[in-house]
């Protein structure tokens, strides 16, 4: 099968590896091998081309937000063969304290498809059935999105803020659209902050989002002045920039949460003070669990989710070479694109 591997920072092969069968790989108890049909290619992807992510050895088969169809079930598993699934990627333990409070997003030995572990730019992998959903009536490209929308529900699950709160999205790539697609789907009073006015007339064009300001000279106070100095009962910051991430604090209504989706290699700091006095609640937002997934796949059978609007961009394994660096250094009216196998 074709595989498309990062060796290095900047540096992409095609290459021929054996299928799993072939390889003497057949799925075990509970696992299901999948023949991949669709990849998304996500910030997490671009961070590992250019050598950017925290948590990864070279060389790496990137893809993680993926779509599949069943080719062979191991002992104990149910899934048909030719079923569409949707991949949950993030592969956990089990057992660990996070799983067994139900957090298997944040198991402590998880292990990613495409970060930790070999992911889905290729023919076919084996991966465990629970971590495997029916794609029912999606079709596979729509089912390859799930997985970067899940974040974004995540994110706003886990901020805790009641419906009508005023909720400011930072950084509205993929994932920062995502949060603020789902943010008004909960009911929030949505405004976004990003540094490209292309970026923001898309949102407001295409998606409806009317409050939004551009990152720039006097952009902090134009934030503040919209809530009457009050701040936001939530803040979302999707910028993957630690400056950008220490400004947001500032942003924060006494009493409200500031939630940190993106990851970044560098130490985050804050005044202790402005913290305490406002009572703020800080909170990491890792992965997505299978009730964001659910969420996901209910809100797109709903109509609420437009992903012919998000998905702009397609290749293949073999234009991805070129396809995936130039993507990572122009972005120009880039959302998501999608490799299709």
């Amino acid at each position: 099968m074709k595989a498309l591997v990062c060796l290095e920072p900047g540096r992409l092969e095609l290459q021929e590896r054996p299928a799993p069968l072939s390889a003497g790989l057949a799925p075990g108890p509970g696992e299901v091998l999948i023949d991949i049909s669709h990849i998304g290619i996500c910030g997490t992807d671009y961070h590992i081309w250019g050598g950017k992510h925290p948590f990864l050895a070279y060389p790496r088969v990137m893809g993680h937000e993926l779509s599949a169809t069943v080719r062979q079930g191991g002992e104990g598993t149910s899934l048909a063969v030719g079923t569409g699934v949707i991949v949950n990627p993030y592969i956990s333990c089990g057992s660990c304290i996070a799983c067994r409070a139900g957090k298997a997003n944040c198991c402590t030995a998880i292990s990613v498809l495409g970060v930790h572990r070999d992911g889905g730019m290729c023919g076919q992998l084996v991966v465990p059935e629970r971590n495997l959903y029916p794609a029912g009536a999606l079709n596979l490209r729509d089912a390859a999105m799930v997985e970067f929308l899940a974040i974004g529900a995540h994110a706003v699950r886990r901020s805790l803020a009641p419906k009508g709160a005023r909720a400011l999205v930072v950084g509205i790539g993929p994932i920062g659209l995502g949060a603020a697609l789902f943010a008004r789907i909960a009911g929030f009073e949505v405004t976004l902050l990003d540094a490209s006015a292309e970026r923001l007339e898309f949102a407001a064009d295409k998606l409806g989002f009317g409050q939004s300001v551009e990152l720039g000279a006097g952009s902090n106070e134009e934030l503040m002045r919209r809530t009457g100095g009050e701040g936001y009962e939530v803040v979302f910051d999707a910028t993957g920039n630690a400056g950008a991430i220490m400004n947001g604090f500032r942003f924060v209504a006494h009493g409200g949460a500031y939630v940190l989706i993106s990851v970044v290699k560098d130490e985050i700091s804050f005044a202790d003070p402005e913290f305490h006095k406002r009572e703020m609640m800080l909170i990491g937002s890792r992965n997505a669990t299978k009730v964001d997934f659910g969420h996901v796949t209910a809100s797109i059978a709903a109509g609420l989710v437009p992903l012919d609007l998000l998905a702009t961009h397609r290749t293949t394994l073999e234009g991805a070479v070129e396809d995936l660096p130039r993507w990572a250094e122009t972005k120009s009216g880039l959302i998501k694109a999608i490799i299709e196998i």
